[in-house]
């Protein structure tokens, strides 16, 4: 109750409890007439079975019984839906067990328990520290959802229910997203599957990616992840062989260009051999009366056997213009 000398809305606290009495004595009267039109209902259609073993909740009666029922409601005035609550309610609850100043409303949630001794039990005990039952604790005590949340879980289990609307979602999401202390109390992976959500679109994706790898701490840890390494090492060749297709396609030039670079490939190549040839002729002779170990052997036959393998692909690239690599020198070549 409100404390004394203070109103409660625009009433003093003294015509409050006049009303809060009055009101009281309504809502009992209209329980015992809820309960009262649930009996004669079930007199005219006592609850069955709706598939042998459980009796049928409102809406899910044989036709016939929803007929009588309909028939009834249209002769009293009210809707079949009303009619059947209080059917079902009254149904659950025999009078002896029906309880005075607990509303028909806080009867019918409670109906729900399916356990007759537990139901019969939970409406003679209000929750801890309350004097009555109310609509709210009902709803929480058989797991419903309720009307003023407390709990963290109550409060969360409402947001989702008002953002079933996907666009309300959206805007809820936008909002909350914008609040750091909210973020910071997401976990890493939680964080990672909204971050994964929301970059769905390639566009988006591709923006934030962007951002990402300009924060050098970022993209070091990214870098060291091998297949994002070699996902970035084939997108930077992929975009090279597309420039370069698109320039062969477009620019004017391309055929004097291409003759250039087949020149370079030229000189490229012979300078690598010519670089080889007089590396070797300046090393080998290093060797003279020194006698390697059987591991410095093995390593220089090694790579003797790939530079070998190099030379074969040389002839076999200049000669037929095939420059595919099997796998068994694509090993070598790997120093496998």
């Amino acid at each position: 109750m409100p404390e004394e000398n203070t109103n409660v809305g625009n009433v003093s606290q003294h015509r409050y409890e006049q009303i809060v009495a009055e009101l009281r004595e309504i809502v009992e009267q209209q329980s015992r007439s809820q309960f009262l039109i649930g009996d004669r209902a079930l007199e005219i259609e006592p609850m069955r079975p709706s598939d042998g073993r459980q009796e049928a909740l409102p809406g899910r009666d044989l036709f016939t019984v929803r007929q009588a029922l309909a028939t009834l409601a249209e002769d009293i005035g009210l809707q079949r839906s009303t009619v059947e609550n209080a059917r079902w309610t009254a149904s659950r609850w025999p009078v002896e067990h029906r309880r005075t100043g607990v509303s028909f409303t806080v009867h019918r949630v409670l109906a729900s328990l399916p356990d007759e001794e537990e139901r019969f039990a939970a409406i003679r005990r209000p929750p801890a520290g309350k004097a009555r039952w109310t609509v709210d604790d009902a709803n929480r005590l058989v797991g419903r959802q309720v009307e003023s949340p407390v709990s963290v879980q109550e409060k969360v289990t409402a947001i989702h229910t008002l953002a079933r609307d996907e666009e309300v979602a959206a805007v809820v999401t936008s909002d909350l997203l914008r609040r750091p202390t909210v973020v910071a109390q997401v976990n890493a992976d939680d964080k990672v599957r909204v971050v994964e959500e929301l970059t769905r679109d390639e566009t988006v994706a591709a923006k934030v990616t962007t951002g990402l790898l300009r924060r050098p701490d970022v993209a070091f840890r990214a870098m060291s992840d091998n297949v994002a390494r070699h996902q970035v090492n084939h997108a930077q060749a992929e975009r090279g062989r597309q420039a370069r297709e698109h320039f062969e396609q477009t620019s004017p030039v391309a055929p004097v260009v291409r003759r250039i670079d087949r020149t370079v490939e030229f000189l490229d190549l012979v300078t690598a051999c010519h670089s080889f040839v007089a590396a070797a002729g300046r090393t080998v002779p290093g060797l003279h009366e020194r006698r390697l170990g059987e591991d410095e052997r093995t390593i220089v036959h090694q790579n003797v056997a790939r530079v070998r393998a190099t030379l074969d692909w040389i002839e076999t690239a200049v000669d037929t213009g095939w420059v595919d690599v099997d796998d068994e020198l694509a090993r070598l070549l790997r120093g496998e």
